[in-house]
């Protein structure tokens, strides 16, 4: 099989709390998710490296994610907040990830479930548990433009804690 050329990286937001009246965009990190997001952060350093762009759901408990996880690493991307990775299902996510520039080698995408389990399975043939935390690297030898169901080899998938 060829070198890959494009990695992507896959987060599930770290657990988020539950405040009664606080509507769905707006809910926090929860305290393990205060704790297990810099993990995320750390899993990422030691084991991606380089980070060439970050698309993160706008809600406020995947921003904080990747806030704390960015806060890991030595030079991280500013995310590109990205309406449609809130509440896309796994072909609308995939039609965000064709539109990358070619010129990225490493993305990370931070987003909810059930899409992001359910894409991981569009693109791998595998179905796994993304659990809060989770993080899932998938792979492919051509552009962004060609993901795909079935084009993607998954290389790591982990749960990395606080």
């Amino acid at each position: 099989m060829a070198i890959a050329q494009h990695r992507l990286v896959i987060v599930r937001h770290a657990k988020s709390a539950w405040p009664e009246g606080v509507p769905d965009l707006r809910r926090p990190l929860g305290e393990r998710g205060l704790r297990d997001a810099p993990a995320i952060g750390r899993w990422l350093r030691e084991r991606i490296g380089q980070v060439d762009m970050v698309l993160c759901s706008p809600a406020l408990r995947t921003r904080q994610t990747w806030e704390l996880a960015a806060a890991e690493l030595d030079d991280p991307p500013a995310p590109r907040f990205d309406d449609r990775v809130y509440a896309a299902g796994a072909g609308e996510l995939l039609g965000v990830i064709r539109e990358l520039p070619e010129d990225t080698g490493t993305a990370v995408v931070v987003g909810h479930n059930p899409a992001l389990q359910d894409f991981v399975e569009l693109l791998t043939g595998k179905a796994l548990e993304m659990k809060t935390s989770a993080i899932a690297v998938v792979a492919w030898p051509r552009g962004w433009v060609d993901a795909a169901a079935r084009v993607a080899v998954l290389e790591e998938h982990a749960t990395p804690r606080g």
